[in-house]
């Protein structure tokens, strides 16, 4: 799995509806408003979040554009090694695309903090669509190998499109128990993403035309962007040079230890992606890697869907502490496989303790990073976890090579070990948030927090 998480700012006032601002108190909807959706479509924390105009009509827009994040890489490489048989150069365009969007997606997010959604996201959007249109056809025509690697550096320009919808929501409810489920929901939206996004992207490929798969992906980000850009109502306010000294999101020493953790969390996903196929196919079913894998994306989901209905109280890096441990653990069964059917249970079980973690990491960014740098702080997360992934498939196959697909899951065991050590040792700055927050979903009660208006307490 590729996760791409997370948020940005703007708003623009409309005659008859205002955006949120993210200082005011967000009132609660009316019930005539609540009343619009049917009582039996979602559990009733789910329901209210989309009593606020708007919210049903971005999200739908984040998760078409969403979709890009899983189809395109895979995408590119079916594309490529079905017109010439190089899964070589496959790989390397793929990890190209990745390893742009890891360098250029905190400097785009960066600048939407700054500017706004609408006027950064539509820009960086036609770079990489630009890109996408020089690449399907110099794929095709065999055009030289520089010129497929230029144009996938421009598809890595893409916007981090959760993030984005992540931030609407902030600014929708921030301080308030909702945004809790918030952001439960939207990694329910990632996780069905990474179950769906590959399957259509390598179907399309094989079974249509090479090309159908990335040319889909385009066309998603396309509509999603653009879509979600039209929205004014619900855009975040931009923060244009509010922070003294203007400077990176990265200069939060809590940010640090989150982007450090999932960068060895990510190491976790790349090494068993790669070592569960491996493994399917010493098992001689190479093609139930992919059902096993969605089992482990179906586990996260499960888990989401569940954590959005539950309430916290107390400091939320405990939790998060508490989640990186059990994601370490949950890797040690994996080194006792010995069928698919161990491990697709395996994996399900596994994969319960991904979102909670992930929920918990976006109340903790709120927490460490100034309101103004909220897209940028998220972005770097998903940063961090793609550098991960990279990594971690490159020595989950290095492994495989050396020692077969059995021994590749000690790959996930290790860099589990190493996300605990770098949480553990981070623990104390976790628990020092940014003066310049704008209150999360689950504040602390204990005495640096004490001063917080008394709904920010609710979750």
């Amino acid at each position: 799995m590729f996760p791409g998480l997370p948020p940005s700012k703007l708003y623009r006032r409309h005659s008859h509806l205002t955006a949120p601002s993210q200082n005011r108190a967000v009132t609660e909807p009316s019930l005539s408003a609540t009343e619009s959706f049917p009582e039996t479509s979602l559990p009733s924390p789910y329901r209210a979040l989309f009593a606020s105009p708007g919210t049903r009509a971005f999200s739908t827009a984040g998760f078409l554009g969403r979709m890009p994040l899983s189809m395109m890489g895979i995408g590119v490489v079916t594309m490529i090694s079905q017109l010439t048989g190089r899964y070589g150069l496959a790989g390397a365009l793929s990890a190209t695309i990745a390893l742009a969007a890891a360098v250029a997606g905190p400097q785009v997010s960066r600048l939407v903090d700054r500017y706004g959604q609408r006027r950064v996201l539509r820009p960086a959007t036609l770079v990489s669509l630009t890109a996408a249109a020089v690449l399907l056809p110099a794929a095709h025509h065999g055009w030289p190998d520089w010129v497929l690697f230029v144009a996938c550096v421009g598809i890595g320009c893409v916007p981090s499109l959760g993030a984005m919808v992540r931030s609407r929501w902030a600014a929708l409810y921030r301080g308030t128990p909702r945004l809790h489920t918030a952001y439960s929901f939207e990694s329910v939206v990632d996780e069905v993403c990474f179950i769906f996004g590959p399957i259509i992207s390598i179907g399309l490929s094989t079974a249509w035309f090479p090309e159908a798969g990335p040319l889909l992906a385009a066309c998603f980000l396309a509509t999603g962007v653009f879509w979600l850009t039209s929205q004014r109502a619900t855009e975040p306010e931009p923060h244009p040079r509010e922070h003294k000294g203007g400077g990176t999101a990265l200069r939060s020493r809590g940010l640090r230890v989150l982007v450090g953790t999932f960068a060895a969390t990510g190491a976790i996903f790349g090494a068993i992606d790669v070592v569960t196929v491996a493994f399917a196919e010493e098992e001689g079913h190479k093609a139930a890697a992919s059902l096993v894998l969605a089992l482990y994306a179906a586990g996260s989901c499960t888990a989401a869907m569940i954590f959005g209905l539950l309430r916290f109280t107390g400091p939320p890096e405990r939790r998060w502490l508490l989640g990186v441990c059990t994601m370490a653990v949950s890797m040690i069964p994996l080194l006792l496989v010995g069928n698919l059917l161990f491990l697709a249970a395996a994996l399900f079980v596994a994969g319960l303790s991904i979102a909670p973690t992930m929920i918990t990491t976006m109340s903790l960014i709120e927490e460490h990073v100034p309101r103004t740098q909220l897209t940028e702080g998220m972005t770097w997360v998903s940063t961090g976890l793609a550098v991960g992934v990279a990594l971690g498939s490159s020595a989950g196959g290095w492994v495989i090579d050396a020692s077969g697909a059995r021994a590749g899951y000690g790959v996930p065991a290790v860099a589990g070990a190493v996300a605990v050590a770098v949480g553990f040792l981070g623990y104390r700055r976790l628990k020092r948030p940014d003066p310049r927050r704008g209150g999360t979903v689950e504040q602390h009660t204990h005495g640096e927090r004490q001063d917080e208006r008394p709904e920010q307490h609710m979750a």
